[in-house]
């Protein structure tokens, strides 16, 4: 395997890649035995710098700023100096007052921006080199943009961040959740390493101490790949885990925190109503999600409606302000087998249209997330009425299962699920649920593989360009007994790094 770069043509853009080489086949004709050249295969690299045999990784020091020179020149960003604060170490770009920076708004205007190219080239893996076509252009990828259909999640200021997009018509993505120490570490940046190197797309942060904030910039700056975050678990823990204390100004506070810290994307469930609380006593588990409990909770103490549904639009004005995405979170996903496509998670997916809208209107990208526990007979429905309620937004669907059974196997479950949401539209899929399975190393490989068989699967039932290149070359492979080829051509090979 190796690292290879690919130059953009419109913007100063260095897309890396992986490329197996493959020995030749031995071929006998009326003349001899001869060699027959094998084109290598160029694979979607998660990797970063990490893939890369060259380069000395210092957590300390982060990775290569290869966005900086991006904005350094734009007159609608303003370079802001260090806060002073305990959770920045170093100054960080912001919307200038009173121009929209979003990758929504610059499609809408027609322009292709360097992450838009950037992700074009990404997508088709040097296919074109084999004699393929592929849909996939820079222009392609504005027009899904545009339409909210696609979503890029790259804040401003995560310079470190090869961006990756999100959607539909795209290959479909996979999530890692992680956990940092108060302290980020060596070890802390080998478990980004790891997950980035084993395939994962997005990473996930589901640490809840508010002391985290200074090693969640570090992640930011060690991950090649877009970080998540749920903002609640932070404002939560800035009032001592007291629920009851929680209010709009802690949140805003957490919000504003992580998205000048880089912070990607952010998990908001805004769509979960004081209404719907009393739809849930039916329910078999009840509500399952914990920033789900967290919201019931203070709805009931406070009786008041869900702050981060009355504070949507200042939600909308933050996000867009770093270019980052907001996933509209399910607080009120199933939990079991029996509570699966009930009334109350549809109530909420009907929350969701509106708030799509919202955010459309204000060019800010979004996307949306679901359902939890879903056997295989109700996937189908679920899908049909998410894309016609939500308009088609990405849909990022973590850790559902099809099976209430899978104990200690939940990937398979996960797996099986992931697959067919993936071929009915989903977008990102997979993402550990405890804070315990991700700080185990084999446990991560085994996850990452079984989200990575289920997204492959559905690529090549969607037909993405290229996606069949590979299963191909694995066969031809196996047909010429050339185990060592087939053996790098694996979806497995990566998960014996």
């Amino acid at each position: 395997m190796k690292k290879i770069y690919i130059e953009g043509e419109i913007n100063n853009v260095r897309v890396g890649m992986c490329q197996i080489n493959l020995s030749d086949t031995l071929v006998e004709t009326d003349d001899g035995k001869i060699l027959k050249k094998n084109n290598p295969v160029v694979v979607y690299d998660t990797s970063g710098p990490y893939g890369d045999r060259t380069f000395n990784a210092d957590f300390s020091e982060g990775l290569p700023r290869i966005r900086k020179s991006w904005y350094t020149r734009r007159k609608d960003i303003v370079h802001n100096p260090r806060n002073n604060s305990d959770a920045m170490s170093r100054s960080f770009f912001s919307a200038k007052e009173g121009k929209c920076i979003t990758q929504m708004f610059y499609a809408k205007k027609r322009m292709i921006t360097p992450e838009m190219e950037y992700v074009a080239i990404r997508e088709n893996q040097q296919i074109e080199a084999l004699g393929l076509k592929s849909y996939i252009t820079p222009d392609f990828v504005r027009k899904e943009i545009a339409s909210g259909r696609a979503v890029i999640p790259a804040n401003i200021n995560h310079l470190e961040l090869e961006p990756m997009i999100i959607g539909s018509r795209f290959l479909v993505k996979i999530n890692g959740n992680i956990a940092i120490g108060k302290a980020f570490s060596k070890s802390d940046a080998e478990k980004v390493r790891l997950n980035c190197c084993l395939g994962v797309d997005t990473l996930m942060d589901i640490s809840r101490e508010a002391s985290y904030s200074l090693s969640r910039e570090y992640l930011v700056r060690n991950s090649p790949v877009p970080v998540g975050t749920l903002p609640l678990y932070h404002a939560l823990a800035k009032v001592g885990g007291r629920i009851e204390d929680l209010s709009w100004d802690v949140y805003r506070s957490a919000l504003t925190e992580q998205l000048m810290q880089g912070v990607d994307f952010v998990s908001v469930h805004a769509a979960m109503k004081r209404k719907h609380l009393k739809m849930t006593t039916h329910r078999l588990t009840g509500i399952v999600s914990r920033a789900g409990r967290i919201l019931a909770e203070w709805m009931s103490i406070h009786k008041e409606e869900n702050f981060l549904n009355t504070h949507f639009p200042e939600i909308c004005e933050i996000v867009g302000t770093y270019d980052a995405v907001i996933s509209l979170g399910s607080g009120l996903r199933p939990g079991s087998i029996y509570d699966s496509n009930d009334k109350v998670q549809y109530a909420e997916l009907t929350e969701m249209r509106e708030l799509v809208e919202f955010a459309w209107e204000n060019y800010v990208q979004v996307m949306a997330e679901g359902p939890g526990h879903v056997p295989m007979n109700k996937i189908e429905p679920y899908m049909k009425e998410y894309r016609y309620v939500c308009k088609g937004v990405p849909f990022f669907s973590p850790g559902m299962v099809t099976s209430d059974l899978a104990v200690g196997h939940e990937h398979i479950a996960a797996a099986i699920g992931g697959a067919q949401m993936a071929w009915y539209g989903a977008s990102l899929i997979g993402g550990l649920k405890s804070q315990v399975d991700i700080t185990d190393p084999e446990r991560i490989r085994t996850d990452l593989l079984s989200y990575k068989i289920a997204a492959h699967s559905a690529d090549l039932a969607k037909g993405h360009p290229g996606a069949q290149v590979r299963d191909n070359a694995f066969s031809k492979a196996k047909q010429e007994n050339r185990e060592t080829d087939w053996r790098k051509l694996s979806l497995s090979a990566f998960a014996n790094l």
